[in-house]
């Protein structure tokens, strides 16, 4: 039994040593690249033999990991579960056999308005997860929704649609979090975004941490590194068995991308980081690692993973008012400069070659944003893009695991927004378990450069555990980049209301994690006035 109580089975429900859990769950990678394809051949051909119900004990449901919904169109939300009576068990408690799960959703909460329903594989070879599009759908309308199979039902859950492309809206209203290290603290936060009036959740990467777990934690467990599609499995299931986090999931609809940690930490496109390294190895447990996060999230079959490849990259239209690009900084970027990590600049940097997009998705981006007739344009990404100077021991150093590391890239970009005249250009970033709210500028070395947009960074839900309101580090940060006009580094999210006037951010945070139930309260407040680039606190 492990720390969380729970044992580690192997396929034939026997306990073994955690040696020979490695040994049998290695052997099964090289199944795991194909699986994804294989789904979508093989779904018709399992649907004939889906059964009606598994057995499981007595007073455990088969809805273990909740149920959510994702990617709002204004015609269409996908609904998502996962069959999951034993979440941390390799197969969540599931025998390896298809199930037939009913779904329905509904324009009441007592579900007696029925809009649509229907039925539902769950496929083995998916993990038993269900995805469901819903299409048809009013926009601007909020829905309700459940799953069914056998004698169990799960929860009721609340989603809702966007508004329709073109149309006038006066306000978008939602919460963007990262980073939720599930050892290091509770998802109070979670707790509190669930009872937010929100039209949607953006997730900015960092579902899960791959890593080993650490003893003497807040909350412990003792699951290996994660490297095959079982171990991916049971750690989705161990976050996802978290009740505040299944009451945000349905609560509200979310929109998900990743970072690093749902696969390797600080990897680079098809490279191990630091050493950038490419091997077969590798990229087959990124295939094993994309698989899994596509089986957890609730998103569409467009973004079903290819082997080790999956085109997540996509956007969202909220009326006239915010047209939100969804980015990934991950799978496309070239290899960190200068070894990585935090160090002086080298000429790498500057390095014409470099990408964090890639040339696809930057051509992508751009024509979407010259397209664009929405009052505010949002990019939805992983990591800071604002220059975050660090003098440490006299010495200049810069994250170059960030855009910092990538200049002309990040130059690009920036002088795009400029030149186009692109309509009130905002960036959402993730990854450092801080808030920080500053300016972007065409020449971050000077203060009188031109402020072409704004930049948010949220801090974490639970990751680095409680944080501290300011430190050395965010001292210097606020003393030499001028474009900075907050830091912090507790925990919590950031709660954006939109108007046709104006972005208002409150930087929400909790006194700590490492308890539970603790209030939130909102730490500052920025806005930024339609028309006139730059962040002022409020």
């Amino acid at each position: 039994m492990n720390k969380a109580g729970l044992y580690i089975r192997n396929s034939d429900m026997k306990t073994v040593s955690p040696k020979e859990k490695f040994r049998l769950t290695r052997r099964k990678w090289l199944l795991g690249s194909s699986a994804a394809a294989a789904v979508a051949v093989s779904a018709p051909f399992v649907a004939r033999f889906a059964h009606a119900s598994p057995d499981i004990a007595k007073g455990e449901t088969i809805f273990g990991l909740g149920i959510a919904s994702g990617d709002p169109w204004s015609d269409s939300i996908v609904l998502w579960t996962r069959l999951a009576p034993k979440p941390v068990e390799e197969n969540g408690g599931m025998p390896d056999k298809p199930f037939e799960v009913t779904w329905e959703i509904a324009a009441d909460e007592r579900m007696t308005q029925t809009v649509q329903k229907g039925t539902a594989v769950a496929d083995p070879n998916m993990g038993h997860c269900v995805h469901v599009d819903v299409r048809g759908l009013n926009p601007a309308r909020d829905y309700w929704y459940r799953f069914r199979i056998g004698n169990q039902q799960s929860a009721i859950g609340h989603t809702r649609t966007a508004p329709a492309p073109g149309t006038a809206v006066d306000q978008v209203k939602f919460a963007f979090s990262s980073c939720q290290k599930y050892e290091e603290g509770h998802y109070t936060a979670h707790k509190h975004m669930a009872g937010e009036d929100l039209d949607f959740v953006l997730f900015l990467g960092d579902y899960i941490y791959e890593k080993p777990a650490k003893l003497g934690k807040p909350r412990e467990h003792d699951l290996d590194l994660c490297e095959s599609v079982a171990q991916y499995r049971q750690r989705y299931g161990l976050y996802k068995s978290d009740v505040n986090l299944q009451a945000c999931h349905a609560a509200h609809p979310w929109i998900n991308t990743w970072d690093d940690h749902e696969f390797a930490n600080d990897y680079a496109n098809d490279y191990d980081t630091p050493n950038a390294e490419k091997s077969p190895e590798f990229l087959q447990r990124r295939a094993n690692a994309y698989k899994v996060f596509y089986e957890h999230m609730p998103m569409r079959k467009t973004q079903m993973p290819r082997g080790p490849h999956l085109q997540l990259y996509r956007r969202f239209v909220f009326g006239d008012l915010v047209l939100l690009n969804v980015l990934d900084t991950r799978q496309y970027r070239t290899p960190q400069p200068c070894g990585n990590k935090t160090k002086p600049l080298c000429d790498e940097v500057y390095d014409p070659k470099a990408t964090m997009l890639g040339a696809q998705q930057e051509r992508w981006l751009f024509d979407g944003l010259t397209a664009s007739k929405a009052r505010w344009n949002a990019l939805g990404q992983q990591v800071p893009m604002m220059q975050r100077l660090n003098p440490k021991r006299g010495t200049d150093r810069y994250n170059l695991d960030k855009w910092d590391g990538y200049r002309v890239s990040r130059s690009r970009l920036i002088n795009f927004l400029d030149k186009q005249n692109i309509s009130n250009p905002v960036v959402l970033s993730g990854d450092i378990h801080e808030h920080h709210v500053g300016d972007l500028k065409l020449n971050f070395d000077d203060p009188t450069s031109k402020t072409v947009g704004s930049e948010f960074v949220t801090t974490s839900i639970s990751s680095k555990g409680n944080g501290r309101n300011m430190t050395k580090k965010g001292k210097r940060y606020l003393k030499y980049n001028d474009h900075f006009k907050f830091f912090n580094q507790k925990r919590g999210y950031n709660l954006t209301t939109v108007t046709r006037n104006e972005w208002r951010s409150d930087l929400k945070t909790l006194k700590r994690v490492t308890e539970p139930d603790m209030p939130i309260k909102t730490k500052a407040s920025f806005a930024i006035n339609a028309g006139k680039p730059g962040v002022e606190e409020i």
